[in-house]
Order: C-alpha cells, then structure tokens, then sequence
C-alpha cells in the first residue's frame, strides 16, 4: 500500500466518480482506476461498487475511508515538519471554531499569529462543534474551538478547556425585557432556533426540557447571522453568546437566572497526533491572547489551563 494510492482512493470516494477524480488529481482516468485496482488487490476486497454515472463506496471501502484520511493528514503533516526543519520557513494551519469564536475570538489571534509567522498559511474553518470534532478525528483540521458537551468529547480528541462562556437572551423590538430572566420564563416567548446540530440548539433545549417544557419555535434553521437577523426583525427571541451582540445597536441582551444557562469553550486536536510546528506556534499564540485579553462580555476564563500551559 502506497500514500499514493491512498490519495486515488479517497479522492474517488469523494467525488463518487473516477474521471472527476483523476481530472482533480492531474491524472489520465485509466491511471487512477489502475492504482485503486492495485489498491484492492492488495487489501484482498473490493472498494467501490461500479455504478451507471459513478460509484459508490463498499463496506470495506467505508472503513477504509476514514482511515485513509488520517494517513494522508499525517503524512502531509510529516512533510511540513520536515520542510520547517530544513529551514523553508513555511506551513499550514487548518483551524476550526463555532461561529461566535470564529467572529470573536478568532481574528485577533490570527492577527498576533500572522505577524510573527508571515509565512504560515492559514485556513479557517466555520462550523458547529459537532462537526469540527468530525472533521478534526478525521485529519482535515489541525485545531478547533469547540463547546466541550457534558458527556465528554470524543477520546481521540484532547481538549483544553480555556473559556467559560454565559449565554444570553437576545431581542430586539420596543418591548423591554426585564431580567434576569428564568429558564422558565422562555415558554411564554417565541424562539428563534438554530439549525439541528448547533451547539446553542442542544444547550437551549436541554436547559427547556429540564424544566420539564419544550420550548415554541417562531422559525428554525439558521446559522449565528441568519437567526440574529431573525431576531432584528422582531420574529422571536434566541439564546446565544454575549459576544456575539458587538455591532449590533439594534439587539438587546437579558441575563439568564442563575444556574443560567453556560457552556465552556476548548482547544482541542487529536491525541495521537503530534501537533506540527506552525500548529503548536498557533496553539500557543491564542492561549497567550486568552491569557492576557481583557475578558469578552459573559467570558470568564479557565485559570487551570494556563497554570498547565504557560
């Protein structure tokens, strides 16, 4: 088994599709199918099914897959680690974060980072946390922000936490919201909700349903800018991060009564996988800017983290 077969195989799989994915690789089509062939032959099962207009994955080629991603993520990291130790002063960073963090939190790092490391390539990721932790055990991100659940995140991944954050009721209107508001308080008022998956979603639910009520959706779907535009146009209240309202003259945020609802925020990579300089720089980077950083509105930092770290 070559890298370089590996690379045919999950680029075919992604694009269900063997002309697509020898055009994306630079290759002639019978080239790709000849390496995926060998590929098979070497791990004794077949890989894809051969369809009209495509193909599809076997269920060998289903564990092969992630597998496969993680590989090339390591193998890709091995040659950066070794091009930065023969002095071309050059790397990549992929980083993850929910969209409060990515708009908050993340441009000034970046900004500290970039100036010190001019030569870094960096690639930001947007996304919800459940998905970040995906593409992260998956190899496609070196680090991400994400909201640790209470269960635990997943064992492949180590996460730091660095941010405790207390989320808001935020709404707009003439009418005044006097609070702190309760928990309960939230069944009587409509709410604009964010798309399944998000981690606001779970955590507002959660908090409803303990309650013992489930709450009244005005409208449902939408991303942090979509549902705060929801809310500027007065279809219903949300619950979100006091971060987020900077810029926005038009919202208003009602604290929640204790216990409230909060949620911490860490940094988080795989475990196995030994981070690459460029990444470690960066890690390092947003953890001095948290450290120092006067706290964002509802931000209390977590001092353990940088009794470990510093």
């Amino acid at each position: 088994m070559q890298i370089q077969h590996l690379r045919y195989f999950v680029s075919a799989a992604e694009h269900r599709h063997f002309t697509r994915a020898a055009a994306d690789l630079g290759v002639a089509q019978p080239t790709l199918s000849k390496q995926i062939h060998t590929l098979e032959e070497d791990l004794g099962a077949p890989l894809f099914h051969r369809e009209r207009g495509g193909v599809a994955l076997t269920p060998a080629g289903e564990i092969l897959l992630p597998i496969a991603r993680r590989i090339l993520a390591d193998a890709d990291t091995a040659r950066r680690e070794v091009q930065e130790l023969v002095g071309l002063r050059r790397g990549r960073v992929r980083l993850g974060a929910t969209p409060s963090l990515a708009a908050s939190l993340v441009p000034p790092v970046l900004r500290r980072f970039r100036a010190a490391h001019p030569g870094v390539e960096l690639h930001v990721e947007q996304s919800g946390s459940q998905d970040l932790v995906r593409h992260l055990t998956g190899g496609e991100l070196d680090l991400a922000l994400i909201i640790l659940p209470e269960q635990g995140t997943d064992p492949a991944l180590l996460a730091e936490p660095i941010l405790r954050e207390s989320l808001v009721v935020v709404s707009a209107g003439e009418e005044e919201i006097r609070g702190p508001l309760r928990i309960a308080d939230l069944l009587d008022r409509p709410l604009v909700m964010f798309r399944k998956g998000y981690d606001l979603r779970d955590a507002t639910l959660e908090a409803c349903r303990r309650e013992g009520f489930e709450p009244r959706f005005v409208v449902e779907g939408g991303e942090m800018d979509t549902v705060l535009g929801f809310v500027e146009a007065e279809l219903g209240v949300a619950v979100v991060p006091g971060m987020v309202l900077a810029g926005r003259p038009r919202l208003r945020a009602t604290p929640l009564a204790p216990p409230g609802i909060g949620r911490t925020v860490a940094l988080a990579h795989r475990r196995e996988s030994p981070l690459s300089h460029a990444a470690a720089a960066l890690r390092a980077t947003l953890l001095a800017h948290v450290a120092e950083a006067e706290p964002l509105s509802g931000v209390s930092r977590d001092p353990s983290v940088f009794r470990e770290n510093r």
